[in-house]
């Protein structure tokens, strides 16, 4: 069944970008898929996510969003809603995608109301059948677009230890010793160039320093 997958990545980890791709998936491509390996991004090892990565890319129509954190804390700011962010970025991918692929489907994971991405979805996007559902990665499109997604994330975050000089991890519970790193060689005011400043492990980060 001809289709586009989408699926995000960064959603909920501290630093580093949010990332959404969308991958399209024709007739006999399942085959294709699932002999290369694929299966949901966030259960694959960080290598086998970047060597699939690759073979993706050169074999399927895809697009991909990011947001760096900069972007995203401004985003979040106005919006007020992660989950309104996540419907805007998985719109603009099935977006992006659409005028390059024949596709009457979208297959998403569900996060929050089904509402926050029908009603983010312009005019081609609003043509097609748009399924939502949980646990979507249990669709090839979506695990695809998964590992995209995913791919994008590990080299955005490390981009920032190559421009910055810390190790940021991934997640959002060992995250205080890069945080209190980076504060201490750039300033507090910097956090939101690396950080998603809404988590509530900012304020954390916050009440440990003034314990130093």
């Amino acid at each position: 069944m001809d289709r586009i997958g989408t699926d995000e990545s960064g959603k909920g980890d501290y630093y580093g970008p949010l990332v959404v791709a969308a991958v399209y998936v024709g007739k006999g491509d399942d085959r294709k898929l699932r002999n290369m390996g694929v299966r949901d991004g966030k259960k694959l090892r960080d290598d086998r996510v970047l060597s699939l990565e690759r073979k993706i890319k050169d074999g399927f129509e895809h697009d991909v969003v990011r947001i760096s954190p900069g972007k995203y804390n401004a985003l979040y700011d106005k919006l007020g809603n992660l989950n309104v962010m996540l419907a805007w970025a998985h719109a603009r991918a099935i977006e992006n995608l659409l005028p390059r692929v024949i596709c009457d489907m979208v297959v998403s994971d569900q996060f929050g109301d089904e509402r926050f991405l029908e009603e983010r979805l312009m005019d081609e996007g609003r043509k097609v059948r748009l399924v939502q559902r949980p646990r979507a990665e249990s669709d090839l499109a979506v695990a695809a677009a998964s590992i995209l997604a995913r791919a994008a994330y590990l080299r955005f975050l490390k981009g920032m230890r190559m421009k910055y000089g810390v190790i940021f991890p991934k997640g959002a519970v060992e995250v205080y010793e890069a945080g209190k790193t980076f504060i201490e060689l750039y300033g507090l005011a910097r956090l939101g160039e690396v950080a998603k400043l809404h988590f509530k492990t900012t304020e954390k980060i916050k009440e440990n320093l003034k314990q130093l």
